[in-house]
């Protein structure tokens, strides 16, 4: 995370540092401000985060249905989403890759508890 007054000397070197491709601007009360895509920058020591960030990036709430998220991830072919409380403050990114393990992992798992419902009693 960052805040609007960071260098983006500082916010790109703490990027990469921990292999993240985005940063996510907020206030210190965690509310969301924009996102800094770290890709698109220089490394201009004195610019502050203000002033390249993408002012209000599009977030979901944590209740969001997983399946609601999938479709949002495909129509607009992004790779995370911010999650985001109902005042705007950061709860967390979700990755797509981590959603559709999970999807899949699921219906896994539906279908194995399908299969086990078939009673001692029923089986040839």
């Amino acid at each position: 995370m960052s805040r609007l007054t960071d260098r983006i000397r500082d916010v790109v070197s703490r990027v990469r540092e921990v292999g993240q491709e985005a940063c996510i601007v907020t206030t210190v009360g965690r509310v969301v401000l924009g996102r800094i895509r770290i890709d698109q920058l220089g490394d201009d020591s004195e610019t502050l985060a203000e002033d390249v960030m993408e002012s209000g990036p599009t977030t979901t709430r944590a209740d969001t249905t997983l399946e609601s998220m999938l479709e949002r991830f495909q129509t607009r072919n992004v790779d995370s989403i911010l999650v985001a409380t109902s005042d705007g403050r950061l709860v967390g990114t979700l990755y797509r890759s981590d959603l559709e393990d999970n999807l899949m992992a699921s219906e896994t798992e539906t279908e194995k508890s399908t299969d086990d419902e078939t009673c001692c009693c029923c089986k040839d």
